[in-house]
């Protein structure tokens, strides 16, 4: 019976890999397509975020499967349950490239005054956060979680810059201060992106210490 169940937490392992890598490549195209006001590219992420929803179902089957048939053990409890909360922010990830890609559509014809640099290394960032988050989750390392935590200072002092960059830009240019607000929206949709891997990250650690999750619980 353990070993049935166990093959089914590696199953659930590899589909969270899966899930992980599909939104990385979603938020590196959607900013590919957002700096080259790649249209047809943008059009193609907003349709292909139906496949990230249909593998975020696909992970919550196999978790309700794991609680019907088998009986878990507090650690596998955990295990489960953060995997089903960790998929729930891995889908608004894929929204967030979505949300990018609907705004490169809308900013098509209109040159972007932005500096590329500061934005492009938050979107990297955020993807550095993604992967290693999901990492720690199928290599059950607390100390890989955590540091996803840290990191997150590094986005949020990117978002800063590229916020003061954009407010210098409307005051300079008072006539493209509608464009540059559309442009900040861009900068807010990738320091969300880093919001939701710490929060996948914060379920690794509930997954792997119970005085973590007793305090993520009540804080929730």
């Amino acid at each position: 019976m353990r070993s049935k169940f166990d093959g089914q937490l590696r199953k659930l392992n590899d589909e969270m890999i899966s899930m992980g890598s599909m939104i990385e490549h979603a938020i590196q195209d959607a900013i590919d397509a957002f700096f080259n006001q790649n249209t047809e590219k943008a059009r193609q992420i907003m349709q292909e975020d139906e496949l990230v929803d249909q593998e975020q179902k696909k992970i919550e089957n196999i978790c309700f499967q794991l609680l019907i048939q088998q009986q878990p053990v507090a650690r596998d409890l955990r295990t489960i349950t953060a995997a089903m909360k960790m998929v729930t922010d891995m889908e608004r990830i894929g929204d967030q490239a979505a949300d990018i890609s609907e705004l490169t559509i809308m900013m098509a014809d209109s040159p972007y005054h932005l500096k590329e640099d500061n934005i492009r290394k938050m979107s990297a960032e955020t993807i550095i956060m993604l992967l290693q988050a999901v990492e720690a989750y199928v290599e059950r390392d607390m100390e890989k979680a955590r540091q996803v935590i840290a990191h997150d200072d590094v986005v949020d002092e990117l978002f800063v810059k590229v916020k003061a960059d954009l407010i210098e830009v409307m005051q300079q240019s008072p006539d493209y201060a509608e464009h540059a607000a559309d442009l900040l929206m861009v900068n807010k949709y990738l320091e969300r992106i880093g919001d939701h891997a710490t929060n996948i990250a914060e379920w690794v650690i509930f997954s792997l210490d119970n005085r973590s999750a007793e305090r993520n619980e009540a804080q929730r």
